[in-house]
Formats: structure tokens, sequence, C-alpha cells
């Protein structure tokens, strides 16, 4: 028999629901069965910590006396984007500080950025507020300067892109003799280490793979804070390469989160270097999973060693937008800590914390079960059938 999510909330209100994480559910359904393992569980929490760069946040600094409309503004020397209402603006993660000499000394180190910033705001730490304006007759300061702390700000919103990719790929360097440095980090020559993303078998969008229940109006626990996805990600690619348990083997779905930074916990909000690339802000994102029926069930209890990522080569293949693919991995080899390329052996690593997006999982997990934490059904389907439009260079009219 089916559920509905408001049984499946009426039991978590009345402290009745059976929770368990995307990692516990693989050990009781091998030892009790789907069938037996469907009767008594109603939901599998997932989770992920790591670099998402497609996030940022809206901010309100509400007006000075007198008033300014700003059109340039930063925070700590990191430019906000202002060009919507006068006290209104958008940091993204990505944001570099003012003068910072980027890859000018090869490979740049890229200190602070946008994401710093979040993260300082989030912990309560003071950051200073630079602005500048035109001046207008309602809006005549045309200067300020001042120290401001997230407890000031009318709003703080982190408002994300794109996140918790579906799945990703794995990064090699095949140049012969020399370092490259990406966004998943240093990459050896000579395929001499390779970096994956993601958390595998706990990861949101691999334990619903043709996304069931998580859509857009799905209530998600982001960094600490209650929020919801508000729309496909940007990328988002379904139409892809799926093995025979309907998970993607390559990257795929995405989702588009939003919550308020004020309701945050600093302990899942990292601003991140990485050098020779620039900055980028790491995040713990936790989605449920209603068991609705034995099918979604199943879904969550995927392995390691059923999940797939192709292996590319960043330093030829993947900047130039060519489509060879080394070969398929899967996250259990690639967790054994090496992977077998052309009979040599290659050592791995993650961006991506297992071990926080296992501590992530069992919070929303422990908030469900205390019933501090209901289940939104999605009032639009995530695409199933999307594909991913590229860039083409054309040139301008003459």
């Amino acid at each position: 028999m089916e559920r509905t999510y408001s049984q499946i909330n009426e039991k978590i209100k009345k402290g009745e629901a059976v929770v368990v994480t995307a990692e516990e559910i693989i050990d009781i359904v091998e030892k009790e069965g789907l069938d037996n393992a469907y009767e008594k569980i109603d939901v599998v929490t997932t989770a992920t910590f790591g670099a998402m760069c497609s996030s940022g946040c809206f901010l309100n600094f509400g007006h000075s006396k007198p008033k300014i409309r700003m059109s340039e503004a930063w925070l700590n020397d990191v430019r906000v984007y202002t060009g919507i209402a006068a006290v209104d603006s958008y940091l993204g993660a990505t944001e570099l500080q003012y003068n910072d000499p980027e890859n000018r000394y090869f490979p740049g180190n890229f200190k602070y950025g946008g994401g710093h910033v979040i993260e300082d705001l989030i912990s309560g730490k003071d950051v200073q507020l630079f602005a500048l304006s035109y001046g207008t007759d309602e809006y005549p300061r045309k200067e300020i300067r001042t120290m401001i702390n997230i407890r000031d700000l009318n709003q703080a919103i982190m408002v994300n892109p794109r996140n918790c990719y579906q799945n990703y790929n794995v990064a090699v360097n095949a140049h012969k003799d020399r370092t490259i440095y990406t966004y998943l980090g240093q990459l050896k020559p000579n395929m001499q280490n390779a970096v994956y993303a993601t958390t595998g078998q706990l990861s949101p969008l691999l334990n619903d793979p043709t996304y069931r229940t998580i859509g857009v109006g799905t209530r998600v626990w982001l960094a600490g804070a209650h929020g919801h996805v508000y729309s496909q990600g940007t990328q988002h690619c379904s139409e892809c390469e799926r093995g025979d348990n309907d998970v993607p083997m390559e990257g795929a779905g995405t989702l588009a989160l939003t919550a308020d930074m004020k309701k945050m916990n600093p302990e899942f909000v990292r601003g991140v270097s990485m050098r020779g690339y620039g900055v980028s802000l790491a995040l713990g994102v936790g989605v449920p999973i209603p068991i609705l029926d034995k099918e979604i069930l199943k879904a969550t209890c995927v392995k390691d060693e059923d999940i797939y990522a192709p292996v590319i080569d960043y330093s030829h293949e993947y900047p130039n937008r060519n489509p060879g693919i080394v070969k398929k991995v899967s996250y259990g080899e690639l967790k054994s800590g090496k992977i077998i390329i052309d009979n040599k052996e290659v050592k791995t690593s993650s961006t991506s914390s297992y071990s926080k997006a296992r501590k992530i999982a069992i919070l929303l997990k422990k908030e469900i079960v205390e019933g501090k934490f209901l289940l939104n059904e999605p009032f639009e389907k995530l695409p199933s059938n999307q594909g991913f439009m590229k860039l083409e260079i054309r040139g301008g009219k003459k």
C-alpha cells in the first residue's frame, strides 16, 4: 500500500515516524528484505557537503541617514552586485576581493572572496561595508563606510542557482610533465592522482535518481536552516547516460536552493580557496526522501559500488570540450583510495566530506524524529528529459 506525504507528516507530528539515513537503509534492507523494511521505514535522509560554486546571497542593509541608493558596494573589499533596489545586493560565492592578484603570479592563492564573506557573516563576525552612489533627490548620500553584522541586516537570504550535482566527473591530468590547478584541486601529471566530488551513496539526487520525490517545493536542510528547492538548478541535465538502476553515470540533475542565513550553523558553511582557480563556498545540504512506495525505497538502497562516474582528463579534453572519457569507475573504487588506469594505481581523493555528510544526515534524522522538520510535497517535478545546451561562438554583425 502506497503512502502519502500527509500520512508521513502525521506520524512525524505524533513522534511515530521511523527515520533512517541513506547509509543505514542499505544494511536494513539487506538484513530484513525490501518488503519488511517498507512496512516500517517512513523517511530516509540523504546529505552532502562540498564546494558549490554557484551559490550566493541577497542582503538588505537598511537605510542610512541620509539615505543612499548604492550603485557600487563592497563587503570586506569583495564586490557585491547592486543592480537592484537601493540597499539590496547580491553577493556571489566566487567573487574575488578587490585587487586580488588572481593568477598573475601563477598559481594564485585566492585567499579571500565571496564565500569567505558569507562564512564570516554566518559566523557572526563584523564585516566592512563600503558603498558609492551618484546621488539622487531622495537618496542624496554619495558614499558610506561602516561595519555591519548579520544581525544588523533586514534580510540575509542564501539563494543558490546550482547545488547538489547528481553525479560528477573524476578529474585526472594526462599532461606528461605539468601539474594543473582546477576547481577540483591540484592534479599531478601522468595521472598520478584523481579527484572526485560527491558523497556517493549518501548524496541526495543519487538516492532519487528519477526525481520522484525531490522537486520544486521540497523542504531541505541547508547548513542547518530549513529551506527549500525553488527551481531546477542551472545546468540541470536529466537526459544522460544511466545505469540499469537509473542512476546517472555522468553529471545530471541539479537543485536551486534557498534558506535564511540567520538560521544557519557556521559549521556547515565554509569559504574555500582553490589554488590556481579561485574561491568558492562549501555547504552542507540534507534532503529527506519520503518512502511513498517500494520503488522509492529500493532507490535509496543504492551503494557506492553501483554508482559510476566518468574519469575525465582536465589537461586537454575538459578545457577543450572534447567528449573523451578515460574510463568509468565506481564510488566504491574511488573511496578505496585508488583506482586502476592503464594497469597503474592512481591515488584518489574527494572535495566532498563524507563524514560531514553523515553528520548532516543524522542531524536531519533527529529533527524529523523530534517533529521539528516536516516534509513538503513538490508542486512541480524536476525536468526528466532535459538536455544541455552548449555555448557556440558566432560572429557579430559587421
